[in-house]
């Protein structure tokens, strides 16, 4: 997996996920929030957990406005397009998918100790925070 950077996009399958949201708008951050908060997963990969960041940060930037982090032209034009209130319910569910991210049953944290890990959680933090 190509990581080029701590963001939410700054990896290839955080920058694939903006196109599945593009088509399939709200069901795709449902989705991957429910993958990282299913029960039945006792460890979530890597691809997951990026997939569950990036599903995140879009949601933070419909919630908030703040679209300088998203990358994606076709995914800037489909925020432009969302209406907060109606993603408003995903805001506990992509905190706590979030947080499942950050976990010790998780291996993104292992995996950023051997790069950056504080840059890293840095920018995890700051995307908590926008979900409030």
């Amino acid at each position: 997996m190509n990581v080029w950077g701590t963001g939410s996009f700054e990896n290839e399958v955080g920058a694939a996920f903006a196109q599945e949201v593009v088509q399939d708008g709200a069901f795709a951050l449902a989705e991957a929030f429910d993958v990282a908060l299913d029960p039945d997963t006792d460890f979530l990969a890597a691809e997951e957990g990026h997939r569950t960041l990036a599903a995140a940060e879009v949601l933070a930037a419909a919630l908030t406005g703040d679209t300088g982090r998203v990358t994606d032209a076709g995914l800037r034009a489909w925020l432009s397009g969302a209406h907060p209130a109606d993603l408003e319910p995903l805001r506990d569910l992509g905190r706590a998918a979030v947080e499942r991210v950050i976990g010790e049953d998780s291996d993104l944290p292992d995996l950023w100790e051997e790069e950056d890990a504080a840059a890293w959680r840095a920018d995890v933090e700051r995307l908590l925070a926008a979900l409030g």
